[in-house]
C-alpha cells in the first residue's frame, strides 16, 4: 500500500508539490528524451540514462558473477542509449563490500565481456550498437570501505557513525587518517584502474565523487590539514591530479564524474515511529560539502557550481549531479515510499527529496551550459516519471535523466516508452526499498546479499529476499 504516492494523473502531481511550496514541471511530449546528445568525442542516440547500480553480485575476487552479466544484458537490450556500469573500486582495500567489481589485471577480461555483454544484447535488439554508449564508474569507498574505514577527515557527525570492524569501536580522532602519500599512492590506482577501463572497452569512465565516499569526502575535508584540506584549491587537488594524469596517459577515453552537489548531515531514527530527525549537530557544519553552513536544509551550490567549471577545465564531458549519503541520509539521496531496513521513516514528503535533486541538477546545468548534466531521483516519480524527465529536458534543466531503481524493475523502460508513449505500469519500481534492505543483508556465505527487485524480478530475487527477509527477522528478534 503507498503511503504518499496516490496520484491519477501528472498534474496531481504538479499541484500535490504545489500545496508543498514547490515547482515540478511535466510535459507529455516525450519527443526531446529521443533526440542524440554529444559529450566529448561520443554520441548517444537518446537521452534516457541507467545511473550505475550496484547488483553487489559479483565474487570475492572482483569478477562480474552470473547476475552481473544478465542485468547488463538486460540493460543493453533495454533501449537506453547510455548506460553507465556501475561503482567498480579500484582497489581491494576501497571495495565498498565483499562482492563488489574491483577492476585489475585479473578481472579485466571479465569486466571486458560484462561490458561486451551489453553490447552485444543492444545489437540484438536493435541492430547496431552505433549509437550506445557504455561507461565504468571507478571508486574508492574511503570511509565505507568494507575491511576497514579509510578516512580523509575527521568528521563529528560521521565519525560516531562509522564502525572501525577490527575493533568494533566508531571512529574519534585518534584513528589515523589517510596520509598525503597515502592519496598520492591512491591517485596512481586511479590511472591504472582507467588504462584497464580502456582495455575493457569502456567509452567513458566516470571519477566517482558522490555519496560521501573517497573523493566526495575529499571535497569537505575543510579540516583536514596538508595539501588535500583545507582550500577549496587543495580539497579538488586529488581528482584534478588524477584527470590530468588520465588524460596524459590514457588519451582518447571520454571522462565523466558524478558528484555530490549537496551533502546534508546525517539523521537518526526517534521513537517508536522510527521517525528520522537530524543528528545533535554545531553551527556552523564544518565538513558538509554544498550545504549552507548555519541551516542544513539549504544548499549552497557555490562551490559545487566552481567544481562543475573546474571538471570541465580539467577535461571531464559530461557531468552526473547527484545529493547525500545512502548511509546517513537515505531520504535525500533516494526519495522512497518506505525507508530501507537501516534507515528511518523519512522527515519530508518524498516530493520534497525530488524537487531538491531537480533544483540542484538545474542550478549546475545552467551554470555550465556547454557540458551535458544528467539529473537524478527520478524513480519516486513512478509512473510519471518520464514526463517530468521530458519537462526537465525539454526546459533545459538537464540534458539527460537518469535512471536508477526503475531500472531494476523495468530495464525495458525505454523501450516502453518508445512503443507505448508510458512505462509499463506492472513492472513501474514503487520505491518501496526491498533492492535497499538485499544490499543492506550481510548474513551471506559471501558477506553480501546480491541485491534486485524482487517484487518484479521475481524469478531471481524472490527467493533470495525470502531467505534475506527470514534473516532480518531473527535479527530484530534478538533485539
Amino acid at each position: 500500500m503507498a503511503r504518499y504516492f496516490r496520484y491519477k494523473s501528472s498534474q496531481d502531481v504538479v499541484e500535490d508539490a504545489a500545496g508543498l511550496g514547490l515547482g515540478i514541471e511535466m510535459s507529455a511530449d516525450f519527443s526531446c528524451l529521443f533526440e542524440p546528445v554529444t559529450f566529448g568525442k561520443l554520441t548517444a542516440g537518446n537521452r534516457l540514462a541507467i545511473q550505475p547500480m550496484e547488483g553487489c553480485d559479483g565474487t570475492a575476487e572482483g569478477h562480474p558473477d552470473e547476475l552481473t552479466y544478465r542485468r547488463y544484458r538486460r540493460f543493453g537490450a533495454g533501449g537506453s542509449k547510455l548506460i553507465w556500469a556501475e561503482a567498480t573500486a579500484i582497489s581491494e582495500a576501497g571495495r565498498m563490500n565483499p562482492r563488489q567489481l574491483w577492476i585489475n589485471d585479473k578481472t579485466v577480461g571479465a569486466i571486458a565481456e560484462m561490458l561486451g555483454g551489453c553490447r552485444a544484447a543492444h545489437r540484438d535488439a536493435f541492430g547496431d550498437d552505433a549509437d550506445l554508449v557504455v561507461g565504468l564508474q571507478l571508486t574508492h569507498s574511503g570511509r565505507f570501505s568494507y575491511r576497514k574505514p579509510l578516512i580523509a577527515v575527521y568528521d563529528p557527525l560521521l565519525d560516531p557513525r562509522t564502525v572501525d570492524k577490527s575493533s568494533g569501536k566508531t571512529l574519534d580522532d585518534s584513528y589515523p587518517l589517510l596520509s598525503d602519500d597515502a592519496l598520492k599512492g591512491i591517485a596512481d590506482e586511479y590511472v591504472v584502474a582507467a588504462r584497464l577501463a580502456a582495455k575493457a572497452g569502456a567509452d567513458f569512465i566516470d571519477i566517482k565523487q558522490c555519496h560521501r565516499y573517497l573523493l566526495s569526502e575529499l571535497l569537505a575535508s575543510k579540516e583536514r590539514p596538508g595539501e588535500y584540506g583545507g582550500s577549496f584549491e587543495n580539497r579538488t587537488r586529488l581528482v584534478r591530479d588524477v584527470l590530468r594524469r588520465i588524460r596524459d596517459e590514457v588519451p582518447g577515453l571520454t571522462l565523466a564524474s558524478r558528484f555530490n552537489a549537496y551533502d546534508g548531515i546525517p539523521y537518526v531514527q526517534r521513537g517508536a515511529e522510527r521517525t528520522g530527525v537530524p543528528c545533535s549537530h554545531e553551527l556552523p557544519l564544518s565538513a558538509a560539502f554544498g550545504v549552507n553552513p548555519e541551516n542544513h536544509l539549504e544548499e549552497d551550490l557555490s562551490e559545487p557550481i566552481e567544481l562543475a567549471r573546474r571538471l570541465g577545465e580539467w577535461g571531464v564531458d559530461l557531468l552526473n549531479v547527484s545529493a547525500g549519503n545512502p548511509y546517513a541520509n537515505p531520504h535525500v539521496v533516494r526519495p522512497a515510499e518506505f525507508a530501507p531496513v537501516d534507515g528511518y521513516d523519512a522527515p519530508e514528503h518524498p516530493l520534497i527529496g525530488v524537487c531538491r535533486q531537480f533544483r540542484v541538477a538545474r542550478e549546475i546545468q545552467q551554470a555550465v551550459p556547454e557540458t551535458p548534466v544528467i539529473g537524478s531521483a527520478y524513480s519516486w516519480l513512478q509512473d510519471f516519471a518520464m514526463q517530468a524527465a521530458a519537462a526537465n529536458v525539454a526546459r533545459g534543466h538537464v540534458a539527460i535523466a537518469g535512471l536508477g531503481r526503475a531500472t531494476l524493475s523495468q530495464p525495458d523502460f525505454v523501450q516502453q516508452l518508445q512503443r507505448h508513449g508510458r512505462l509499463d505500469r506492472k513492472q513501474v519500481c514503487r520505491t518501496f526499498s526491498y533492492c535497499t534492505n538485499l544490499m543492506r543483508t550481510k548474513d551471506h556465505p559471501l558477506g553480501q546479499y546480491a541485491t534486485g527487485c524482487p517484487p518484479f524480478d521475481k524469478q531471481v530475487y524472490g527467493p533470495l529476499w525470502k531467505e534475506a527477509e527470514a534473516k532480518l527477522h531473527k535479527r530484530e528478534e534478538k533485539t
